[in-house]
């Protein structure tokens, strides 16, 4: 999927929603586990309950990778299913991965390259902290994305991405402006939590035009008002992901509706947003 593609969804369906597949086992509602594959199960109603509300939708690896095969198979019936609605929502694969050479070309095709993985996301997350070498794979393939790590909402991001060199630059902006040597906004977003919210004045001044994937919303305590206050960009700019928030609103049978309830409620909220915005 282009860019361009990208905004008329988000014009279309007036939201910057991304909905988090991180479809735990241990908090799948207890009537679906009789089913053949409760992942896929409960994948696939949480994709219809929130499909009108929702951009995009990010499948987590971790809950499908921990499963092994059956873990793996859940995961690629549920992109089967979204090959459904390809020209109504973005796929992204957290997969996070970081390494260089053959190994990271082989991570590129294991999601860009269907015929061979039968993985056709949109996107994938990759860690920049190796270096060029380590992402320029991921950007050989047309209309993928790659989405770089660059200043998130957990607490160790103190550990390293805030750490400033002698020039006082803390190393997520060196990355910033280093990957802009990479790719461009036509196929490189960044991660930003939710819970830096006002960071990302500063960061919209070294990236104006890129889309910013950013998590921590909801669950994690992240202000939208105050994500789309900092981050929003002509475009919009933003894939807001919300996860537990929405898919574990309920662990009952009504967990559809919650679900469809959480995410139509922050949908209205960005619809306002974006219409103040005249995007």
């Amino acid at each position: 999927m282009n860019r361009q593609q990208l905004i008329s969804i988000i014009r279309s369906k007036k939201s910057f929603l991304c909905v988090g597949l991180d479809s735990d086992f241990d908090k799948i509602p207890e009537h679906l586990k009789n089913s053949d594959d409760p992942v896929f199960e409960f994948n696939r109603r949480i994709i219809d309950a929130t499909m009108q509300y929702a951009v995009a939708y990010k499948p987590n690896l971790a809950f499908y990778e921990s499963r092994g095969i059956e873990g793996l198979k859940s995961l690629q019936r549920t992109m089967d299913y979204l090959d459904n609605f390809r020209n109504e929502c973005f796929t992204i694969a957290d997969a996070k991965r970081g390494d260089i050479g053959n190994t990271s070309s082989q991570y590129a095709k294991a999601f860009f390259n269907k015929p061979v993985s039968g993985f056709d996301f949109d996107a994938v997350t990759v860690a920049p902290y190796m270096g060029e070498d380590s992402v320029s794979p991921f950007l050989g393939f047309d209309g993928k994305w790659i989405v770089l790590l660059a200043l998130t909402s957990n607490k160790g991001a103190f550990d390293f991405q805030l750490i400033e060199d002698k020039t006082n630059e803390p190393l997520f902006e060196k990355v910033l402006k280093t990957s802009m040597k990479w790719g461009n906004s036509e196929n490189m977003m960044y991660v930003v939590g939710a819970t830096r919210a006002e960071m990302l004045a500063e960061i919209r001044k070294t990236i104006p035009d890129h889309f910013l994937l950013v998590p921590g919303v909801g669950a994690q305590g992240g202000s939208l008002q105050e994500v789309a206050k900092y981050g929003l960009n002509d475009d919009c700019g933003l894939l807001v992901n919300a996860s537990r928030s929405i898919i574990f609103a309920s662990k009952g049978e009504d967990f559809e509706l919650k679900a469809k309830e959480e995410a139509e409620s922050m949908q209205k909220e960005m619809e306002i947003i974006l219409n103040e915005r005249g995007i």
